[in-house]
């Protein structure tokens, strides 16, 4: 019993762990849908970018550490012309941008695929020391990504509630037409948002990277569960999205000691599909 109960309590804080990184993504994920109405499918193919990007420049650089500032960057500042010229025409259309972001999907994998093949490739920890967790020698690196994964939600949340820039995503969220109304240029605040958004599945990628295998569909897993956490945490409320995020990662994380992880990744579907029922706009919504 005593096994049974350390086997659990790790498994439940290896998934909080790793739902830090999720939650980067998933809040880039929210962020994008709460202020352009986009459905980006797209986004685990970013997240994938970012892991990619990072293989590469740590093989050119000799270094990892580079790339957790200059891929986020970079694949943010090529997100702009995406939304400018692809999806700023279906803004506030969830289903059109569906397909939009879908064809863009398929081009990022299939570019990632002619460009550097489809085998999947391991980075090496940057950090590699280990932490005893419940008799188990746990990696270290993981541990510092999820501490990073917590700096930069706190530099987001005081972004958004401490700067002027953040007071006008959260009226061009909340109130669109008012934010129009008063002057703010909610053209501009779009495509930065859009390029933060992207930026920040970049990050979780960059960081996922030396965790995951890197190769050209890796994204695949990450959007499904992306997706049930901001369903689940509601639509465009990133707290929400932040709670749901770390909940589901710590519950699937338990149930993959009594079931095979497809499994487990099923009765995480089944959750938000009694979400879905019972609190259609999530369970964090107001």
């Amino acid at each position: 019993m005593n096994d049974l109960i350390s086997t659990i309590s790790f498994m439940f804080l290896d998934g909080i762990i790793w739902g830090f990184v999720i939650a980067l993504i998933a809040l880039g994920l929210s962020l994008i849908f709460g202020i352009m109405g986009i459905v980006n499918m797209a986004h685990g193919d970013i997240f994938m970018i970012g892991a990619v990007l990072a293989l590469v420049l740590g093989g050119l650089l000799g270094s990892f550490w580079p790339a957790l500032i200059v891929v986020p960057l970079l694949v943010g500042i090529c997100a702009l012309p995406v939304e400018r010229w692809i999806l700023r025409p279906y803004e506030g259309k969830p289903l059109t941008t569906m397909v939009a972001t879908i064809g863009v999907s398929f081009i990022i994998q299939q570019v990632t695929l002619m460009v550097f093949g489809g085998e999947p490739h391991m980075v090496h920890e940057p950090i590699q020391f280990t932490i005893p967790l419940f008799g188990v020698a746990y990696s270290g690196y993981r541990v510092f990504a999820a501490v990073i994964g917590i700096v930069c939600i706190a530099l987001l949340w005081l972004g958004l509630h401490r700067t002027s820039f953040g007071i006008y995503i959260r009226a061009t969220m909340e109130q669109p037409e008012m934010a129009d109304a008063i002057g703010i240029n909610t053209s501009l605040i779009r495509a930065v948002t859009f390029g933060i958004g992207a930026g920040m599945a970049a990050f979780g990628g960059v960081l996922a990277a030396p965790i995951h295998k890197v190769f050209y569909l890796m994204g695949a897993d990450v959007i499904l569960f992306s997706f049930i956490v901001v369903i689940v945490g509601g639509l465009g409320n990133l707290a929400g999205t932040l709670v749901a995020a770390l909940l589901l990662s710590g519950i699937e994380g338990v149930l993959c000691v009594f079931f095979e992880p497809i499994n487990a990744r099923v009765l995480i579907l089944l959750l938000m599909a009694l979400v879905v029922v019972f609190r259609p706009r999530g369970l964090f919504s107001a």
